[in-house]
């Protein structure tokens, strides 16, 4: 989908003054308060991005300081992770 916003020419100079690049910053608005209010999950913001890690949307919600949801699955998932990578000792 292709998302088209008209901006009074006044609004649109006060954003450039602040936002050099008003269409990526628009775009980030969009993802991180989609993630902060829970209509959008760290995957979906990461392709929203063009992310190609979820280190980098971390550093986005970090930017914007907005905290992370972590869930003891993603936890334990983490765990496994490290440990298939010998990371940390299997069990």
């Amino acid at each position: 989908m292709k998302v088209i916003i008209e901006l009074p020419e006044d609004i649109a100079d006060a954003l450039k003054n602040e936002w050099a690049d008003l269409p990526q910053a628009s775009l980030e608005a969009i993802a991180v308060e989609a993630y902060r209010t829970g209509v959008l999950h760290e995957s979906q913001v990461r392709r929203l991005m063009g992310f190609e890690t979820r280190y980098e949307v971390h550093g986005l919600l970090k930017k914007h300081r907005v905290p992370l949801r972590i869930t003891v699955a993603d936890v334990e998932a983490d765990l496994q992770a490290h440990r298939e990578l010998g990371i940390l000792p299997r069990r």
